[in-house]
């Protein structure tokens, strides 16, 4: 069965079921720089066609949208970072 959820409310899924709070982009983004190369190119590469599907109009899904932009640019520069680190 397929997750209509987008990354971030997985994210915060699985934060609140271990910590009892969501969190934040900020964390997220912190949390993927602890994975290790091949993780976190398959993790963009799941974000990125995520990010290919369609939304709607709605204030909701275009400010869900614009969040989802931001993490996958942010999480994009720490993969470059860390590659060029050769971690």
């Amino acid at each position: 069965m397929p997750d209509d959820r987008d990354f971030i409310e997985r994210a915060d899924s699985v934060a609140e079921k271990l910590h009892g709070e969501p969190m934040t982009t900020n964390e997220i983004a912190k949390n993927f720089a602890l994975y290790g190369l091949q993780k976190r190119a398959e993790a963009l590469e799941r974000f990125d066609t995520e990010l290919q599907g369609e939304i709607d109009s709605s204030p909701h899904s275009l400010r869900r949208r614009v969040q989802l932009m931001a993490l996958r640019k942010r999480m994009g520069g720490v993969h470059e970072a860390l590659r060029k680190a050769r971690r």
